[in-house]
């Protein structure tokens, strides 16, 4: 049986369903739209996704703006920073399956015709998106955001530089007092860690291929541009549904080598290796470990992000964000660009429809 909410809400027999329903509040009116899952990993075990059931009424307005039904779920996520380093690090890649399983459980026993999925935390992304492909209902995927760099002496600070900040103490080479200037500075807001680390990496693959909307993955979590781009989604998600493309019309072999080149022009995480195999294993894709070589050796290292490099995701965002990649990579001749992605219209056409910032930068070269 295909997934489809009037498999819950219509004919007599189901005036029990419809009963429960309106005792949350909806009416007959709302019932006879279709309805919209959207799920987020929203919990207070990580900065990365407490703002995300903030940001779910968002999606949830421009749902129903759009002219369906929104209907809120929540699925786990596992905090990578703070699991880190003890027995807690067993847990992270296990959610992911857990966070794609759930999601599908919940959509399969409501029966939501679409979803939106926002995610914060490295697994969350792959998991969440695993979810939709798994499904192949209309999906349309946003990230929670990245957090903004914490600021010491004129210095940009991230995560990381509290981990490295903890090897100088023990070796002699910091005080007591600068570890702890240092620990009370880096994460000053919510948001994901701010560097090229698997949630920056997952949420520039979204863009690259095709589950996300341009411009989606860089402003900062705590940006006002960050609600509206969720909202933005929730209404996508709504027209994606009237046009009835799914997941497995995006997520292409094509697309996936669209993925993998972003992967290697911002200097991505090598876990977007493992989550992008799992992802096309989902929609019955063969990628291999030669895909992502032969990717790699025709691709320049085009973004100067940590942890390898100097800059963080709010510097990439200023000059434009991954749509300024995606279009250095286009004009390289390194996308396959007629991909279809969550807007119905192809990676080059979206990309045409945005303005750069003419700013000088060394960020990208």
């Amino acid at each position: 049986m295909e997934i489809s909410s009037k498999n819950v809400v219509e004919g007599t027999s189901r005036a029990p369903q419809r009963a429960m329903y309106k005792a949350m509040g909806l009416n007959d009116d709302d019932l006879s739209k279709q309805f919209i899952g959207v799920c987020h990993t929203g919990n207070e075990a990580t900065p990365c996704n407490i703002h995300l059931p903030r940001l779910a009424l968002k999606a949830k307005q421009g749902v129903t703006d759009a002219g369906a039904t929104p209907r809120e779920f929540s699925t786990i996520a596992v905090s990578d920073g703070i699991a880190m380093g003890h027995e807690g690090m067993k847990s992270s890649l296990v959610s992911r399956e857990v966070i794609a399983d759930s999601i599908e459980l919940m959509v399969r026993a409501h029966q939501y015709d679409a979803l939106v999925g926002i995610a914060g935390c490295d697994k969350s992304l792959p998991g969440t998106m695993m979810a939709m492909a798994r499904l192949n209902i209309p999906s349309v995927f946003v990230y929670g955001g990245t957090i903004m760099p914490g600021m010491l002496d004129g210095q940009e600070l991230t995560i990381v530089d509290v981990y490295e900040a903890v090897g100088a103490y023990d070796s002699g080479q910091l005080s007591l007092e600068s570890l702890k200037n240092i620990e009370n500075t880096a994460c000053p807001n919510s948001g994901s860690c701010g560097g090229m680390f698997t949630a920056n990496t997952m949420a520039s693959i979204s863009e690259a291929i095709g589950l996300a909307l341009p411009g989606s993955a860089s402003p900062p979590a705590e940006d006002d541009r960050r609600d509206k781009m969720v909202y933005d989604t929730g209404v996508a998600c709504a027209r994606l549904l009237e046009m009835n493309i799914r997941p497995k019309e995006i997520l292409s072999f094509e697309a996936f080598e669209n993925a993998i080149t972003m992967l290697n022009s911002v200097g991505g995480s090598t876990n977007g290796i493992l989550h992008l195999l799992a992802l096309a294993n989902e929609v019955n894709i063969k990628l291999t470990y030669d895909d992502f070589e032969r990717i790699r050796k025709k691709t320049p290292h085009l973004a100067d992000m940590k942890p390898g490099g100097n800059y963080v995701m709010n510097s990439l965002d200023k000059i434009g964000g991954i749509p300024f990649v995606l279009k250095k990579l286009l004009e390289k001749g390194l996308l396959n660009e007629d991909c279809i992605t969550v807007t119905g219209k192809s990676i080059k056409d979206n990309l045409a429809t945005i303005k750069m910032p003419e700013v000088e930068q060394h960020i990208v070269r």
